[in-house]
């Protein structure tokens, strides 16, 4: 007699397959919600991480570029001056140093037969070139800025054949603001870059040379380097006809000296008594010294 199919195996393929209808509607379910299976186990989070890559690539950066500075900024310190070490400029490789005598002025439209290109030291006007972080964007009279050297100035100048204007900003931005500091072109420069303190000078080729921030920790303001301690920096202002104006200075001349120029030893000057007498060589009262702009 035909026996039909056994009754137990009918019951587990009915299981079997209301499984497999209940696992259909379920990933059916799934599709219709998200439109892709949900994804199981750990998660990763993307954006905090995206995040975490950009603030690490930004302190990167930043330290990429603000190291160096730190690093010429701490170098540039060991070249301060101290009772100690009193002309650390000694220590700098082509700063060319020269004795000159002090507060021996001449006259407006005189020339002084200069001995250094820059000049560095000597007889100069009475009236100093403002230097309280002047960038001056024209040569200016060498002999308002030599007086200028004589209270404890750095003056840096450059030639303007051979900076391109990246050049000369990297300059500027190391004098503009400073005080006791002023920057010029100086046309004919027999180098790209050179720095003048009273008896001191350093031409460079690079305004990139570390050695330009030595020399300016070195002898800006170094009260043992320079004959007018304490003196002024600020504009003389212009009421007798022989100031000093920084927004109209008087300009470089580049013809050289005639036979009456002033010789380097100041022969006939009697010195400015006003210099020489220990009292800070202010010069001006402080109520007509014209502060920085």
């Amino acid at each position: 007699m035909p026996t039909g199919p056994d009754k137990g195996s009918q019951n587990k393929s009915a299981a079997k397959a209301d499984k497999a209808i209940n696992a259909a509607n379920k990933k059916s379910a799934r599709k219709k919600k998200g439109g892709v299976p949900t994804a199981t186990g750990r998660q990763i989070p993307w954006l905090t991480v995206a995040g975490v890559v950009v603030v690490v690539g930004l302190v990167a950066g930043l330290g990429i570029n603000l190291y160096p500075k730190y690093q010429d900024r701490a170098e540039a310190q060991k070249f301060e001056p101290s009772e100690a070490n009193q002309d650390p400029s000694t220590g700098i490789e082509g700063v060319t140093m020269q004795e000159y005598p002090a507060a021996l002025h001449v006259g407006r439209t005189q020339r002084v037969a200069y001995d250094q290109s820059p000049p560095f030291g000597g007889p100069h006007d009475a009236v100093w070139a403002t230097c309280t972080g002047i960038v001056y964007p024209e040569a200016i009279r060498t002999e308002n800025a030599v007086h200028s050297l004589e209270h404890g100035a750095v003056w840096v100048t450059y030639n303007p054949d051979d900076l391109n204007a990246d050049q000369v900003q990297t300059l500027a931005d190391r004098v503009d603001g400073e005080t006791q500091m002023m920057m010029s072109p100086y046309p004919g420069l027999d180098s790209p870059v050179s720095l003048q303190s009273w008896g001191h000078q350093l031409k460079l080729d690079s305004v990139d040379d570390e050695r330009i921030s030595q020399f300016i920790s070195a002898l800006r303001l170094n009260r043992f380097a320079y004959p007018e301690v304490g003196a002024s920096c600020a504009s003389v202002p212009n009421t007798t006809g022989d100031g000093f104006d920084p927004d109209n200075p008087p300009l470089f001349d580049a013809s050289a000296p005639g036979p009456d120029a002033v010789p380097m030893d100041g022969a006939g000057i009697t010195p400015d008594a006003s210099e020489t007498g220990g009292a800070g060589g202010m010069q001006l009262p402080s109520d007509l010294q014209i502060p920085t702009n």
